[in-house]
């Protein structure tokens, strides 16, 4: 199982790329799918896939590295560093990926830009300080 969850993300993944179409991920997900981000909003499907069909005109040039893609259980985890077109900031992602009857259930995305990544190192210090 964990080695087919992780194979259908790594599929529908490198067809989004390669299509610059939601259409390969659309019948993947659930659907009561629920898109997570870092500031507590959560999309439905049919909004997530239409903000990232909105994304990949912009996005088309863009790089992605696959640096790890685990799966565990019900869970595939993938981490990438893209850069996007035309000179843009590379941006380090996390997504975590939760399986459940065969279908992608949830996501949850953590992006970071990487020229950033040293100042957020230390987010616990006092502000000035």
């Amino acid at each position: 199982m964990t080695t087919d969850n992780k194979s259908m993300v790594e599929q529908a993944l490198a067809e989004l790329m390669e299509t610059g179409s939601v259409d390969a991920l659309e019948p993947l997900l659930s659907e009561d799918f629920v898109h997570h981000r870092p500031d507590a909003t959560s999309s439905t499907k049919a909004e997530w896939l239409a903000a990232v069909q909105a994304a990949l005109v912009p996005l088309a040039d863009m790089r992605v590295e696959v640096r790890h893609l685990l799966a565990d259980g019900d869970h595939v985890v993938m981490h990438s560093r893209r850069r996007l077109p035309d000179a843009g900031p590379e941006v380090a992602v996390v997504d975590i990926w939760r399986i459940d009857e065969g279908l992608v259930a949830e996501c949850w995305e953590i992006i970071e830009p990487t020229a950033r990544a040293a100042a957020n190192l230390v987010w616990w210090e006092p502000a000035g300080g």
